[in-house]
């Protein structure tokens, strides 16, 4: 099915059912939630997604999964196509808690176009069953990327952080953090790591990853973005960039990601 609500089919009795979308450049969905866990393949284009544990960024060419209840909002950067998988929770057995961002094999790209095509009310038992199983099953052994960027629960450090993103510098330093915070060097980092899951300077750069993904993707140059980011040369982003994607800026729109950790459970952020 293409271009019709979910909301016509959410109670449709099948384990998976699958629908594609278009979207303009710009187009939002304001925060939601499903009874459905989802997985929405970006055939095209590239778009945001956002919670109140974090961003996800989704480039073309990969997914990202949101389990069922998880209030979340989308925005796209661009004309976006996508496939979304809706799966009753019953049968999320083994898949992840929390939002991740997810490669795309070529066998689930194929099944993904394979399963838009097939009616909601499918033979369970027939080709489209099977099929459907096979996808569902397949999603259990995706990589997941790193292109997420938690959010801490601690108010202060989430508006401090929200903030940051609005003007992106690879140069902050927990000093001036700490001073913005008026808090102490070891609170401050303990608090963080607690909160987020990961160092201040780990953090810092998974951010500027995050802010510079949707400008590549728009075509602007690599030079403009890193020094705008705050790094020193166009050469220290492109390292940062390569250590963290496994290809250069240049290279990422058109270069599948190395492969990740696997796509298995996460604990909750």
């Amino acid at each position: 099915m293409r271009n019709v609500k979910f909301a016509e089919f959410e109670t449709t009795p099948r384990p998976v059912v699958a629908i594609g979308n278009s979207f303009g450049a710009a187009d939002a969905i304001a925060p939601h939630k499903h009874d459905r866990s989802q997985l929405v393949y970006a055939v095209a284009g590239m778009m945001t997604v956002g919670t109140e544990q974090g961003r996800w960024v989704v480039p073309s060419g990969r997914a990202v999964w949101i389990p069922s209840g998880v209030i979340h909002e989308l925005r796209m950067m661009a004309r976006v196509e996508t496939i979304t998988i809706w799966i009753d929770p019953r049968h999320a057995d083994r898949l992840p808690t929390s939002c991740q961002v997810v490669e795309v094999s070529a066998l689930v790209h194929n099944l993904l176009h394979e399963a838009v095509e097939i009616a909601p009310e499918y033979d369970a038992l027939g080709r489209d069953g099977h099929l459907m199983a096979l996808l569902l099953h397949e999603l259990r052994h995706l990589p997941a990327l790193p292109l997420c960027l938690p959010f801490p629960q601690d108010a202060r450090l989430a508006r401090r952080c929200r903030l940051f993103l609005k003007h992106p510098k690879s140069s902050d330093t927990i000093d001036q953090w700490c001073a913005d915070l008026s808090m102490s060097r070891r609170a401050f980092t303990r608090l963080f790591r607690k909160e987020s899951g990961m160092s201040f300077s780990v953090w810092r750069q998974q951010a500027c990853l995050v802010a510079a993904l949707p400008r590549l993707a728009a075509g602007e140059p690599v030079t403009v973005i890193a020094l705008d980011l705050g790094y020193e040369s166009p050469a220290a982003f492109t390292t940062m960039f390569k250590r963290l994607q496994g290809v250069p800026p240049k290279l990422f729109s058109r270069t599948k990601p190395k492969e990740r950790k696997p796509f298995v459970s996460a604990p909750r952020m």
